[in-house]
């Protein structure tokens, strides 16, 4: 999910850590709970240090090892251990990791929920796992999340502040629930109504109503939208054998960042005046009958690569929202 929606989780499970009578009465001990969950909700995405060295290296290594199985483990020792240091309370440095554990799991959590997908089985499994159900970003999550921490800040009096938070974290996985078994409502709907079998993606809107969705056969891929149980189809991409011209370019940096990350693969090349460009495409994230994103590679006549340029082609606020 996105930064803010991950952080905002990270300050409620300080809340809710306040369920512990030692954690609740100790100041110190909460702050440095607090200071855990803070960090260890964000931690996983401190891969993106990679687009430092470029777009290619952050698709290869954001949502990779840093959300893999050691580094639930790992992630919570490098974090507890300087900050029970600085709050001074080894004495309860189990319970420091232990919270820094759960905003960990449950960052990587949520992003499995996520359509972007996440290598959350490594190092058994090299796959990009993804359920489809949660957007980037979660008005409804966000705002009962948002709620809670306010009340918590403005410490309104006769609240239970560990008891409300678990009621929240209860909502949370119960709306998790609901939008999962929309989810598969979704993917039923759209599967019978284009008739045909394939490989069938159905992506979330921020709005619970709104989906949009790619079906891949053999042959082509096809794209449109679920709208309040009508389903509309949008686009037809078909496949074409690829040719010499898309050959030259499966040795560049960007194809193969591209191909490591991409699942429902489509390109097309087209010429121009001085050369061709080859135009590579993951349809699971197509909007307004356009594809945003994939790396575009442009050859001279002598298929020589003179220039690529791998990443999205959309406005942030634009969908689909991963």
């Amino acid at each position: 999910m996105d930064t803010g929606s991950h952080l905002l989780f990270g300050a409620t499970l300080a809340g809710l850590a306040a369920l512990h009578p030692v954690i609740a009465h100790q100041p110190e001990l909460s702050h440095a709970i607090m200071a855990a969950t803070l960090i260890g909700s964000h931690a996983p995405d401190f891969d993106t240090i990679a687009r430092l060295k470029g777009y290619s290296a952050y698709i290869r290594i954001h949502r990779g090892i840093t959300h893999s199985l050691p580094a639930l483990l790992i992630w919570p020792v490098v974090l507890s251990i300087p900050v029970t240091a600085v709050f001074g309370v080894w004495e309860h440095a189990h319970l420091v990791w232990l919270w820094a554990f759960i905003a960990v799991v449950f960052h990587v959590f949520l992003d499995w929920f996520n359509a972007y997908g996440v290598q959350c089985f490594r190092p058994f499994s090299q796959k990009w796992h993804h359920l489809d159900v949660l957007s980037l970003f979660e008005p409804g999550l966000f705002l009962l999340h948002f709620a809670g921490l306010l009340l918590w800040l403005l410490n309104v009096p006769g609240i239970p502040f560990g008891w409300m938070f678990a009621g929240i974290y209860a909502a949370t996985f119960m709306y998790i629930g609901v939008r999962t078994l929309q989810h598969r409502q979704a993917v039923a709907v759209v599967r019978r109504h284009v008739g045909f079998d394939g490989v069938c993606h159905v992506l979330p809107g921020m709005l619970w109503y709104r989906w949009q969705f790619v079906v891949e056969t053999e042959s082509h891929f096809t794209t449109g939208t679920l709208h309040r149980g009508v389903v509309s189809i949008k686009d037809v991409y078909r496949k074409d054998a690829a040719d010499s011209i898309v050959q030259a370019t499966m040795s560049t940096d960007g194809v193969r960042a591209f191909l490591h990350f991409a699942q429902r693969v489509y390109v097309i090349s087209t010429e121009q005046n001085d050369g061709y460009v080859v135009k590579w495409r993951d349809v699971r994230f197509w909007h307004n009958h356009q594809l945003p994103f994939g790396v575009d590679v442009y050859l001279d006549r002598n298929l020589n690569v003179v220039d690529q340029s791998l990443g999205w082609r959309k406005k942030v606020w634009d969908p689909p929202f991963v």
